[in-house]
């Protein structure tokens, strides 16, 4: 009677303890106040629900896929289920296999089949997506192709129909037709230099370096062998620099790549030998 020795029902009313009083006596268990285990007590205790979740889920579907079964197969022989009976006071358990995790009320195998048919969707989809864009943006290329091919058309003829009868140009290889200039100019090869007006211009005699003034009706255009590039000095693509693929000698005239400008790799036939001359 004189001891301090805290009573049990004191300890519980603290919070220290929980108290339990049996025939045996009084069963007395330390509630642990730390943080930390507190905080471990707490992720158990989520852990048990999680599991409890998990095992009412796999009971659900078990009973799912029992209920399908005998709504598929009626002509089965029926199972025959009895009541449940256990001796005494033995405990009843049960032992389930933990399942993957799937959604509720999916059927064992199909996730595989599900997952790839929804990829297929997909990449069907995504295709169809890039597909459209490539034919909307071809669409525009194409819009704007023909737009550009219609104006250059129209400038093409428009120049056609005011062609100029001046056509020296720096940098083109001319040759002389006049002795007038000097037997050993004559037929000889030389590359303007600069144009003074638009029927004069400074040549230099490729061969020996000399430099003349000479007028355009003292020279002419030369023609290259075909893989040359050439300038195009008169009609709808003047100023263009093109390659020369072939010359048709019957009617004068040669077959130009251009190869500058908005329109390099358009083939124009039919181009006058008069009308384009050698780059050097």
């Amino acid at each position: 009677p004189g001891s301090a020795f805290p009573q049990p029902l004191s300890l519980s009313s603290a919070g220290y303890c929980k108290v339990d009083e049996t025939p045996k006596g009084w069963f007395v268990q330390y509630i642990d106040r730390d943080p930390e285990t507190i905080r471990r007590q707490l992720e158990l205790d989520k852990k048990k629900k999680h599991d409890e979740d998990d095992e009412e889920r796999a009971a659900r579907f078990i009973e799912d896929q029992v209920r399908r079964g005998k709504h598929s197969k009626p002509e089965e022989e029926s199972s025959l289920y009895t009541e449940l009976k256990r001796d005494s006071e033995e405990p009843v358990t049960f032992s389930l296999k933990s399942l993957p995790s799937t959604s509720v009320g999916s059927v064992p195998g199909q996730k595989h089949i599900l997952s790839t048919s929804a990829l297929e969707a997909v990449g069907k989809k995504r295709k169809e997506i890039l597909s459209g864009q490539s034919e909307a943006n071809e669409k525009i290329k194409k819009k704007k192709t023909s737009a550009l091919d219609e104006i250059m058309e129209m400038e093409e003829t428009k120049k056609k129909a005011q062609r100029n009868d001046f056509w020296l140009y720096p940098g083109i290889v001319v040759k002389v037709t006049t002795n007038r200039l000097g037997e050993k100019y004559f037929k000889k090869k030389a590359v303007v230099k600069e144009v003074n007006d638009k029927y004069t211009a400074i040549i230099k005699m490729l061969n020996s370096g000399d430099k003349l003034r000479v007028d355009q009706i003292h020279v002419q255009t030369v023609i290259p062998v075909p893989g040359k590039k050439v300038l195009i000095l008169n009609g709808g693509y003047l100023g263009c620099e093109a390659v020369l693929q072939s010359v048709d000698e019957k009617s004068f005239s040669a077959m130009l790549c251009i190869d500058s400008g908005p329109l390099k790799g358009r083939v124009v036939s039919g181009v006058a030998y008069e009308d384009f001359s050698k780059l050097l």
